[in-house]
């Protein structure tokens, strides 16, 4: 892709996760403050909640408000949006009759008519992020069990042609996707879609069918890369919970791997986005803990710099 070099824009996955709102805002700040100061410190954010329940055009609008003129929001899909298994009280009241469930209460393979009903409700509210020109992509993070198949392909097809003009950024977690028999394939369907590849940066280790490799590739206009950490002992812990998995603070050193492949992205993107999904706490050196996610954002906006790789910081 020919064009001027995009600017990398940096930012964490969700404003309001548990250790943000401990050890990065400032004591006191009220919830609904909260957007408007991360704003002050990063220009993008990716919106984890709409993951667990529908969101309202009354919520998305308050988040429009609450952001500058520039802001970019990417909004993480609905869980039923990603196969993933929700319990049915996570559904409008007027759907849950509707729905069928399994016997622990969590909706069991809707139809395609019901989930296109969840589509449309879920774009809907997000009009007036589209309206303001802060959308940027639907983040469509598939689960594990979601593997490189026809009927998964066939899948991806459908969702993408529900999105209309919206832009899709899909997150595979399982190897078959990027093995050495099928990774230029999914490249190429992903080209086909106009979807964009999610970039992810995970623990490096052998033999975990649900950590893909780090492909830096672009498969539509968005270069779009995601932190989890590095965490092994803890990534396919049994029962461990999601702060345990993404429990890691980067070295500057680990961050400065990225320089190059970022450089990398910006020359082939319009648009380059770098997220970090590793949230949970680390000591700060002066007896109290940090939140690593706003930490390694905040350095790697530093090095990019130093790097003199374009990095984008609010105006």
């Amino acid at each position: 892709m020919l064009g001027a070099v995009a600017e990398v824009r940096i930012g964490t996955c969700s404003w309001a996760d548990e250790a943000l709102s401990k050890h990065w805002y400032p004591k006191g700040t009220a919830a609904g403050d909260r957007l408007a100061y991360y704003a002050q410190h990063f220009d993008t954010v990716e919106v984890d909640s709409t993951y667990y329940r529908l969101p309202s055009e009354e919520m998305v609008g308050r988040w429009a408000a609450r952001t500058p003129d520039d802001f970019v929001m990417h909004v993480k899909a609905f869980g039923l949006m990603t196969r993933h298994p929700v319990k049915l009280e996570a559904l409008p009241p007027d759907l849950r009759d509707d729905a069928p469930t399994d016997e622990r209460g969590r909706v069991d393979r809707p139809s395609r008519e019901f989930r296109g009903e969840v589509f449309r409700r879920f774009l809907e509210a997000l009009e007036p992020l589209r309206a303001a020109g802060k959308l940027g992509g639907i983040l469509f993070q598939f689960p594990s069990y979601v593997v490189y198949k026809d009927p998964s392909l066939d899948y991806l097809r459908w969702a993408r042609a529900q999105l209309g003009a919206d832009e899709m950024l899909v997150e595979f977690r399982h190897t078959s996707w990027f093995d050495d028999e099928h990774r230029d394939e999914t490249l190429a369907f992903l080209e086909e879609l106009a979807a964009g590849h999610v970039i992810v940066d995970a623990p490096r280790i052998e033999g975990g069918k649900n950590l893909v490799p780090t492909v830096v590739a672009v498969t539509s206009p968005t270069a779009y890369v995601r932190f989890h950490g590095r965490n092994a002992e803890t990534w396919n812990k049994r029962g461990g919970s999601a702060a345990e998995r993404f429990d890691y603070l980067y070295s500057d050193d680990e961050l400065r791997e990225w320089a190059g492949p970022l450089r990398e992205l910006s020359e082939q993107a319009e648009q380059a986005y770098a997220f970090f999904n590793n949230n949970a706490t680390s000591p700060d050196g002066k007896g109290g803990r940090m939140a690593q996610a706003a930490a390694n954002a905040k350095a790697l906006q530093r090095l990019l710099q130093a790097e003199k790789v374009p990095v984008s910081t609010p105006r």
